[in-house]
């Protein structure tokens, strides 16, 4: 069965960086395509950005720019690194496979973005 946990998360000033890790055991990360998903309070879940493969990359409208998503297939972790932050980015993050998701979801990991 597939785990996934996310890291990273904290609270940080308007403009500030972090990133985020996201841990997979239980299966290869290499063989699926992997993304990182927000929620914020009262708001459904979102796509942030997706990753294929190391040069495959997509993100939202409102994070390109801003936000960089990578991998290491050795140690099946993903990564989000997240700079300039702003308050609308506060949520929780998720990571999973991309586009058909895991079953099971990690607990996430809260940003909150303070102005």
């Amino acid at each position: 069965q597939v785990q996934l946990v996310e890291s990273g998360g904290g609270l940080v000033q308007v403009g500030g960086s972090l990133t985020l890790s996201c841990g997979v055991s239980g299966s290869s990360s290499s063989v699926y395509g992997m993304a990182w998903y927000r929620q914020a309070p009262g708001n459904p879940r979102e796509l942030v950005a997706t990753i294929l493969n190391r040069a495959t990359t997509d993100y939202r409208d409102s994070v390109k720019g801003r936000f960089t998503i990578s991998r290491d297939d050795a140690s099946n972790t993903v990564y989000l690194q997240m700079n300039s932050l702003k308050p609308d980015d506060t949520a929780v993050y998720y990571c999973n496979a991309y586009p058909i998701t895991f079953t099971n979801w990690g607990q996430g990991t809260q940003v909150t973005v303070s102005s």
